[in-house]
């Protein structure tokens, strides 16, 4: 019994940091993945014409077109990152963002073990938010306890 209470009393005081941190690393989560996203999407604006050849002769996405590939991408690589990073609609975004992860890494056979690497480690953080949730600091908190108190 003795042991346990000291356990206790030295595990609590670090639950408890860890619990008052969680909201910013939730974020933070949502941040960093957001903005790998979001600079491709960029990118692929810069120069839309090497975007489209891209989709033309690299990227076999199946079932679409190449220009509406690009099209498609490019918006989603804009449009869910902003939605991830202010937490609305956060779960959907993050699983969103997660199947075109996939595509992804199906659609291009040169992708290479390192870009491999790093598509599974986005697809890591995706899961993370998915499986979690935004946390404390989204705008989907701010609703769920402003309008869907149980």
């Amino acid at each position: 019994m003795a042991l346990a209470q000291s356990t206790a009393r030295l595990v609590t005081p670090v639950i408890r940091w860890l619990d008052s941190v969680s909201p910013l690393i939730d974020f933070t989560v949502r941040f960093w993945v957001a903005n790998v996203f979001w600079k491709s999407g960029m990118a692929t604006l810069h120069d839309w014409q090497s975007t489209v050849d891209l989709f033309t002769y690299e990227y076999k996405v199946p079932l679409l077109a190449p220009q509406a590939a690009a099209i498609l991408g490019t918006g989603v690589e804009l449009f869910f990152p902003v939605l991830l990073v202010i937490g609305l609609a956060t779960r959907f975004s993050a699983a969103s963002l997660f199947i075109f992860n996939i595509i992804a890494v199906i659609s291009y056979p040169g992708l290479g073990e390192a870009g491999l690497k790093d598509h599974v480690y986005w697809g890591i953080l995706l899961l993370v938010t998915l499986l979690h949730g935004p946390g404390k600091i989204s705008v989907d908190h701010f609703i769920r306890r402003k309008w869907m108190k149980s």
